[in-house]
């Protein structure tokens, strides 16, 4: 079935769209950060110096996750909107399998975005740090483990609205309010115990702003998870997601 998965996703003009703008965006992005004036000085060759080269790509690269997510949306919701999912079922698909048909396009999406992150590391870092390309490498798996797990979240989620709304219009405006108001006014209401444990906050402590320890020691420390203890949240949350999604397709009809 994923032969079937992968005959729509290439010849989709809006997928390679969509993909090359997360490529170009990061890249340009990457480029032009080095001219940010901090405290009145330049970044300079300091973003793009090891060790913290990779924490500072996928910092960048966490402002274009919700790309990869509008895709999937518009990929799922097109299978509703033509009746696909609905026919693969009559040709003896099973729904459980529509699930994992999805989810391996979701790893896929994934697997380009890790790879435009690498590419664009691998250049700046050759380019502008004057470190070798092994040195370069060794640094990069832990920090695109953690963007890996939190891309991994926000396309889930993207999946299981795009399952409940079935629209692609406002299943993309349903995304962005959760991820840019709702939760956060959940978490105004909650304490620092609860409140770092819900999806967004989880996922988005994974790549951590690159003066998140400069204001901790300003402000004190902010009670967020570290890193590496939001990853099995952030995991638990993406399974969670995938299996409300596949209930929702056994349970309503195609």
């Amino acid at each position: 079935m994923f032969r079937t998965e992968l005959r729509k996703l290439l010849p989709y003009r809006t997928a390679w769209i969509i993909l090359l703008l997360f490529t170009a965006l990061l890249a340009a992005t990457a480029a032009g950060a080095g001219g940010v004036n901090v405290n009145g000085q330049q970044l300079g060759q300091a973003l793009y110096a090891l060790p913290g080269l990779w924490t500072n790509l996928v910092y960048l690269a966490s402002y274009f996750s919700l790309l990869p997510a509008f895709l999937l949306i518009m990929l799922i919701t097109d299978e509703f909107q033509y009746r696909t999912l609905r026919q693969q079922v009559i040709d003896g698909a099973s729904r459980e399998q529509l699930v994992l048909d999805k989810l391996l396009v979701a790893l896929l999406l994934s697997g380009w975005a890790l790879l435009s992150v690498l590419a664009v590391g691998l250049y700046f870092g050759l380019t502008r740090s004057g470190a070798n390309a092994a040195d370069i490498l060794a640094a990069a798996p832990r920090p695109l483990l953690l963007y890996a797990a939190q891309l991994l979240g926000y396309l889930a989620l993207a999946a299981l609205l795009a399952v409940l709304i079935r629209r692609s219009t406002p299943t993309i405006v349903a995304l962005l309010l959760y991820v840019w108001v709702l939760e956060r006014l959940i978490r105004y209401f909650l304490p620092d115990e609860i409140d770092r444990f819900l999806p967004m906050k989880a996922l988005d402590i994974l790549t951590p702003s690159p003066f998140a320890q400069t204001l901790d020691t300003v402000l004190g420390p902010s009670g967020a998870l570290l890193p590496g203890e939001a990853v099995p949240v952030a995991l638990g949350y993406a399974v969670l997601f995938w299996l409300l999604s596949a209930l929702l397709l056994r349970i309503r009809d195609l």
